[in-house]
């Protein structure tokens, strides 16, 4: 990926302004990761290219890691909306699969950074970790969003099933666009794949 006037984060770490957006940082992290490796990127080296000292930086992230992530939990809470926004009337699963189809929608230029995020988040094995637990929160909207449409308790079979199912729908999509190299193609695969698995699951789900 190619870096503001076609330089790369390493090459810009002199004389950089200072900056104080999260967004910002993000990016200029991002080129380091492109230049040297997630895991070879130190913290300290984040720090100095966006022109902070390391105090600053936990200021803004607890970690490199988190860093990867963005504000995770105010798009958790934008899903969240999402869902309790939409029509009751609504199939269960129409709702789900469109939230997180809208959910997922993205600025054509911010793309690239996003397709970058997901690849270190999908691809880096020490970021595992830290996926597994964010995952289950994103999974933890779903399954209670379901519980409150069906009335079932959220440790039901079916709200643990519909969690699990449209998590496993939405990583598939991801990885199938990762792979390709149509970088506007992402919100049509989310929408296949939700469609694929919540065919089985809507009977179930509308029951009653």
């Amino acid at each position: 990926m190619n870096s503001p006037r076609g330089r790369t984060g390493a090459q810009q770490v002199m004389g950089r302004p200072r900056v104080t957006s999260r967004a910002t940082m993000e990016r200029l992290a991002f080129e380091l990761f492109a230049a040297k490796g997630f895991d070879e990127t130190t913290v300290d080296e984040i720090a100095a290219a966006v022109g902070i000292g390391r105090r600053t930086f936990f200021r803004y992230f607890s970690s490199k890691n988190d860093l990867v992530w963005g504000d995770f939990e105010e798009q958790l809470r934008r899903l969240r909306r999402l869902l309790e926004e939409a029509d009751p009337h609504r199939p269960i699963m129409d709702v789900v699969r469109e939230a997180v189809v809208e959910f997922n929608r993205f600025d054509p230029r911010d793309v690239p950074w996003h397709r970058q995020r997901m690849q270190l988040i999908l691809g880096v094995p020490t970021l595992q970790a830290d996926a597994t637990l964010r995952y289950e929160s994103w999974r933890r909207v779903i399954i209670e969003f379901v519980a409150a449409r069906t009335g079932l308790p959220e440790s039901a079979m079916e709200p643990q099933l519909a969690g699990n199912v449209v998590l496993a729908g939405a990583l598939t999509a991801y990885q199938v666009w990762l792979a390709g190299e149509d970088e506007t193609a992402l919100s049509g695969l989310l929408d296949e794949a939700i469609r694929q698995v919540a065919s089985g699951l809507t009977a179930v789900l509308e029951k009653g």
